[in-house]
């Protein structure tokens, strides 16, 4: 118990800490700008590119893994959508929302710091799989429904060049594609640029942790969405116990990539949420209060999730005859 409490303690009181700095000092939203500028094109790039760039080339390619993994999470997205959509009545574009609430977890800013401290860097890879490829299917989903949500006609071409160049430009896929080449290659930097890529890497979890907490603060709760007795349950509950049983199911993998999917989907709503609500101008105040109660729970849920795991609870492989 001690352990897990040297783990959970030191991540959420990061966060802690930066939403009580943010109350006392009363710093407004845009004094944010330059750390997440930090965290996003330079820190967490240089932590993806040190661990992959280390790694052998054969884990890179493990399609199984990933396919069964992005399964899941959109399989969440279509859960909540629908409930939302069918049952709610809520419009496309909300029901897009509501359903990214639930399956976009927060994998860029918690999941490398989290993973790594609970499973070692062995993690690395899993983790830098599953942000890239669910960022990718993120990146592809919302614009795609909110074209389809749109009364207004929109270029295919446009659509389809903006979601790319998301993709492509995202500062982690970059350094993730750097990373993977520098595994290809069996590329060594010199000492002067690696001592300056670790320091860099190591700045990425406390930055990462506390800019969120900052940011929950900048984002005061005003009432509970109805929406939420779905959300919370989808994101915390429902994605990670179908994580787990479907990769048990599919396939026999490394247990630090199951564990470590399955912790990554337990993650509260990543902030990404409330800017994709900002850009569309839809469930903005609603998206903020899912990540706030999402963040909130999750001391709970994250941390029996990382009970279990460490405890034994949770066996690596749910059917080990199949």
């Amino acid at each position: 118990m001690t352990e897990i409490a040297s783990l959970i303690l030191p991540l959420f009181g990061l966060i802690f800490l930066g939403y009580l700095t943010a109350r006392i000092t009363k710093q407004k939203e845009h004094a944010l700008g330059w750390l997440n500028t930090f965290i996003i094109y330079v820190s967490l790039p240089a932590l993806f590119f040190k661990l992959l760039s280390k790694t052998p080339v054969e884990q890179l390619a493990s399609w199984d893994f990933i396919l069964a993994n992005l399964s899941v999470t959109f399989f969440v997205f279509l859960v909540v959508f629908f409930i939302a959509f069918l049952i709610l009545r809520a419009k496309v574009a909300e029901a897009t929302i509501q359903g990214l609430a639930s399956a976009y977890g927060n994998i860029g800013y918690m999941g490398p710091a989290i993973a790594i401290l609970s499973f070692g860097e062995k993690a690395a890879v899993p983790v830098a799989l599953i942000f890239c490829f669910e960022n990718m299917m993120h990146f592809i989903v919302a614009p795609t429904m909110m074209a389809v949500a749109s009364t207004q006609k929109q270029n295919v071409i446009q659509l389809i060049v903006g979601i790319l160049r998301k993709i492509l430009f995202h500062p982690f896929i970059i350094a993730t594609f750097l990373g993977v080449s520098a595994a290809l290659i069996d590329l060594s930097l010199p000492r002067p640029v690696e001592g300056l890529v670790d320091y860099l890497a190591q700045a990425a979890a406390p930055c990462a942790l506390f800019a969120m907490g900052v940011s929950l603060a900048l984002r005061p709760l005003k009432r509970l969405p109805v929406e939420l007795t779905y959300i919370v349950p989808g994101n915390l509950i429902l994605h990670p116990i179908l994580m787990y049983v479907f990769l048990s199911w599919v396939g026999d993998f490394d247990p630090i990539w199951v564990y470590t999917a399955v912790l990554l989907a337990a993650l509260p709503t990543a902030t990404n949420v409330f800017v994709l609500a900002q850009q569309y101008g839809v469930w903005i105040e609603r998206a903020s209060a899912s990540i706030l109660i999402n963040t909130i729970l999750s001391v709970v849920t994250v941390s029996a999730v990382i009970y279990a795991i460490k405890s034994g609870f949770f066996p690596p492989d749910l059917f080990p005859a199949l």
